[in-house]
């Protein structure tokens, strides 16, 4: 079977937008034309589609957006949706244009080259932009990142991000977590675990490295029993003096049993808490 190759897309793109000739612009209708059925980008944020709004009503339109002709007078957007979606909420009834000629294949692939070069797109639209790249066009994924500018391993990882479960792959889209802590977050083979954990990790606010430390506890949950067994259980005089100063301080006391003596630890969030202690204790 003979390869889909990636055709002149986002290069002839650029070419035109670096060289526009005024002559090819045309005023259309907006409601003459018709969102990009291959566009990644699922949601558009409405506050910033309103500062362009805002700002095409003062200054006007300073790119054209470029469209292919579907039928007659009827255009479907090859690049430039923003502006179109804000030239709408500004009121226009046309905005400038540059009519191209592109197959489907040429539309997929700007689309999903220009969002992904662009970096408009979250981490879990990446991921699906480059699955369906590689579905679409038949190529590897040492030919995507070529394509795109990434690396072969960035390729991979992307999208692996799409094995997470999908609660934790929305905490992604909205950025409550990062790129880091989902890729730590893979590693458990599990639904429900990586969304337990997930939630674990955002109520505690941890970072990539503290997660990932996390996630090497949680892989090991059978070698953590065996260690809790071979300690030694605190005797009840030293739970009871425990629970005491814990009430005294107001902080979290623990003490270890251990051979030779025990070990007292109490749990503290900045040095000004440390100096509130040793106040108390004097």
């Amino acid at each position: 079977m003979t390869k889909k190759r990636l055709g002149k897309g986002l290069k002839a793109l650029i070419n035109d937008s670096e060289n526009i000739d005024q002559s090819r612009v045309d005023n259309i209708f907006i409601d003459q034309i018709e969102a990009n059925p291959y566009q990644p980008r699922k949601s558009f944020d409405k506050e910033a589609l309103t500062e362009l709004a805002d700002s095409i009503q003062k200054n006007g339109l300073i790119q054209p957006i470029t469209v292919r002709k579907i039928k007659a007078e009827k255009y479907q957007i090859v690049a430039g949706e923003r502006r179109w979606r804000a030239s709408k909420l500004a009121g226009l009834e046309k905005i400038a244009a540059i009519i191209r000629d592109f197959n489907d294949q040429e539309m997929l692939e700007i689309a999903l080259i220009e969002n992904i070069q662009r970096q408009d797109l979250n981490p879990i639209e990446t991921a699906e932009a480059y699955k369906q790249m590689l579905a679409n066009f038949e190529i590897t994924q040492s030919e995507l990142a070529e394509q795109v500018g990434k690396s072969r391993s960035n390729i991979s990882n992307t999208i692996r991000l799409l094995k997470l479960a999908a609660k934790v792959q929305k905490y992604l889209k909205k950025g409550i977590i990062t790129t880091g802590h989902a890729r730590a977050l893979l590693s458990l083979a599990d639904e429900q675990t990586q969304l337990a954990a997930c939630e674990n990790i955002i109520i505690q606010d941890l970072t990539v490295r503290e997660t990932e430390k996390y996630v090497e506890k949680l892989k090991k949950p059978v070698a953590n029993s065996k260690k809790e067994k071979t300690k030694k259980k605190l005797k009840p005089d030293w739970k009871k003096a425990a629970s005491a100063l814990e009430n005294s301080l107001g902080k979290r006391v623990e003490i270890k049993q251990r051979k030779a003596n025990n070990l007292l630890t109490i749990e503290i969030d900045n040095l000004a808490e440390l100096k509130e202690i040793v106040e108390k204790l004097k």
